[in-house]
């Protein structure tokens, strides 16, 4: 284990230490996200044979920060550092030190300083020096001269710290199972991005994930599925290949431990009351109307979900949830609660009973119920439960916490009644949704997040007054996966909108800037070319936008993307655009009918897909 971390950690290291792109001036930083306080000074610190890796602190995560900068500096440079204990900076050194800072800093702040005799960064805990490592491999460079090895690194002053929490990222494996080196992987890039909540999705209606040794069932029947939805066309709507699998206790447990060796917390999820076909197709005795069920192929909501007035169903899930709880060593388990039709328990008998026995206005009540249940026997597991913000519906369970996700009401509902809060709205943060225009991109689930609406988005309802405000405890993009079936449209749908989810979760608002975004993000494309990322382009696409003028039977054309300063190249004569096209400046007349097409430039060269537009003489015209 301990091999395969540094070797790891070695590979991601060298992914990060990227040079900044050219397009951001030398008295600037390439950072993603943007700390809290950056001053750049001229000169560099230059990294030679003689200088040395120091570290202070007896935390072994620490000692392994050290190693991991010295086998990156070799491998890159040829230069084998010496790796030392030092108690304080001294010249010539790498300093990575667990000290006091500022008490404003929290315990994932952190600073660093580099002058021309040494670079020090520093942090109350091993998780603020962990997320200052991040940053200076985003600062250094390799350098040459006189034909010797060299790094460098700008001087500069950086106090920093998130502004949130929880920044998370979740992966749904219930519909799609991912391999263990995949999710591995996804961890890397959520360290690099200063991600610290991994939400992984593990049960649906599609798929159970979690190895049980109570249930058995779980592995061999609802694990696996015979065929899958994988896009919106009626003649190619399923593809019935089997789909499963399940991740056993030792690989789980090995997911949580390399996660946490990247300061990154995971939060299962066991999905309940609704969602829950795949357990009923095992176990048929846990729902309303005792089945028969068969693992579902096709997307969609299911009717069928937990009974709720049986007693075998909460046997069952305190079952199950023993088994988890000893599985994450994390304080919160996410039960769900979301899209649970009230069909069956309106005509079930014995939930019917449950709500008189309980005195429940309703089947809304009864969920509440159902969820007010589960949270006290976690309770007793030393867990708390977070909830999707259905679980408000009927009355919230006392200590529970909820991710808002149908917009941002559940949200503010929740802080009002003082209860933690994460924010997850669709129109903001649902990663499976369209990023550029529909007919240049994979299939997706539907709706439009374009790279900028992300960054645009402000977690903070301005609705809430400021000591609710305070319940808002972080923000979180999701990726489900029904249309999503591989690693790669994982990384696909997940980049760059990742990295603009990481800069609002730890960023000040303050400090929120699109145009600088775009520029600095230019420097971190180069680093996911680097990791081998399969980083979507489509916020280099061109968007045209269309004026009508029916007197002069023209259309207005403007030309625009989601990147820094782009080249882009047009023609209006139905050939591509080549470097020879007409450079774009400003928006240009085209007479009707007309094609428009366009794409931008880099080192001569096109990048990414070609943006058609046909405009029409308008009907009647």
């Amino acid at each position: 284990m301990v091999k395969n971390f540094w070797m790891t950690m070695v590979v991601l290291a060298a992914v990060m230490l990227q040079l900044s792109a050219q397009t951001v001036a030398p008295t600037e930083t390439a950072l993603v996200p943007q700390p809290s306080s950056v001053k750049v000074n001229a000169g560099q610190y230059m990294i030679t044979e003689s200088t040395r890796i120091g570290y202070a602190g007896k935390d072994s995560q620490v000692v392994a920060m050290a190693d991991r900068l010295a086998a990156y500096i070799k491998a890159k440079s040829g230069l084998q550092l010496q790796v030392v204990p030092a108690i304080q900076p001294l010249y010539n050194m790498i300093f990575i030190g667990i000290m006091q800072v500022p008490d404003s800093l929290g315990k994932e702040g952190y600073t660093l300083t580099a002058d021309k005799a040494q670079v020090a960064i520093k942090a109350k805990t091993a998780a603020g020096l962990f997320y200052g490592t991040q940053t200076l491999y985003q600062l250094i460079k390799p350098e040459v001269q006189k034909k010797l090895p060299m790094m460098s690194i700008p001087l500069v002053q950086i106090s920093d710290k998130p502004r949130f929490e929880w920044r998370g990222s979740m992966l749904d494996c219930g519909r799609i199972f991912y391999s263990v080196d995949f999710i591995k992987k996804f961890l890397d890039y959520m360290a690099m991005h200063k991600l610290n909540t991994f939400h992984w999705h593990l049960t649906e209606d599609h798929g159970w994930r979690i190895e049980s040794k109570k249930y058995p069932k779980l592995n061999e029947i609802s694990s696996w599925r015979a065929g899958t939805q994988f896009d919106h066309s009626p003649e190619r709507q399923i593809n019935h290949s089997p789909h499963g699998g399940y991740y056993t206790q030792e690989q789980i447990r090995d997911i949580v431990q390399y996660a946490a060796e990247r300061f990154i917390t995971v939060v299962p999820e066991v999905e309940m009351p609704g969602h829950t076909l795949a357990v009923l197709a095992a176990y048929p005795e846990l729902s309303c109307t005792g089945g028969p069920f068969k693992m579902p192929v096709q997307w969609g909501i299911q009717d069928d979900i937990f009974c709720a007035g049986n007693e075998q169903t909460f046997e069952f899930l305190e079952g199950i949830l023993s088994e988890v709880a000893e599985l994450f060593p994390g304080k919160m388990i996410h039960i769900g609660g979301d899209e649970a039709p009230k069909k069956r328990w309106k005509e079930c008998p014995k939930c019917q009973a449950r709500i008189q026995a309980d005195s429940l206005k309703d089947e809304h009540e009864l969920q509440s119920y159902f969820i007010k249940r589960i949270e006290k026997f976690l309770l007793s597991k030393e867990k708390n439960i977070i909830g999707w913000d259905e679980i408000l519906e009927g009355g919230l369970a006392p200590n529970a916490a909820v991710m808002s996700w149908r917009g941002i009401q559940g949200g503010i509902e929740a802080a009002k009644q003082k209860h933690t809060v994460v924010m997850s709205p669709t129109d903001f943060m649902y990663f499976d949704y369209y990023q550029g225009e529909p007919y240049l991109e994979p299939v997706a689930i539907g709706g439009m997040l374009t790279l900028e609406k992300v960054y645009s988005y402000e977690p903070v309802p301005a609705e809430l007054s400021a000591a609710e405000r305070k319940f808002i405890r972080g923000v979180q993009a999701n990726i489900w996966s029904e249309f999503i079936h591989t690693p790669e449209k994982v990384e696909y749908m997940a980049f760059p909108r990742l990295a603009a989810l990481a800069e609002l979760a730890w960023t000040p608002a303050v400090r929120k800037d699109w145009e600088n975004f775009t520029k600095r993000m230019e420097a971190q494309y180069k680093r996911y070319e680097e990791a081998g990322i399969n980083y979507s382009r489509s916020a280099k696409h061109v968007w045209q936008k269309v004026e009508l003028d029916t007197v002069s039977n023209t259309a207005t054309i403007s030309l625009r993307t989601q990147s820094y300063q782009p080249e882009i190249r047009y023609t209006t004569d139905g050939n591509e655009p080549t470097i020879s096209s007409p450079l774009y400046t400003e928006p240009f007349q085209l007479s009707l009918p007309g094609t428009v097409k366009a794409v931008v430039f880099e080192n001569n060269k096109p990048v990414g897909k070609i943006s058609v537009q046909s405009v029409l003489v308008p009907a009647g015209f």
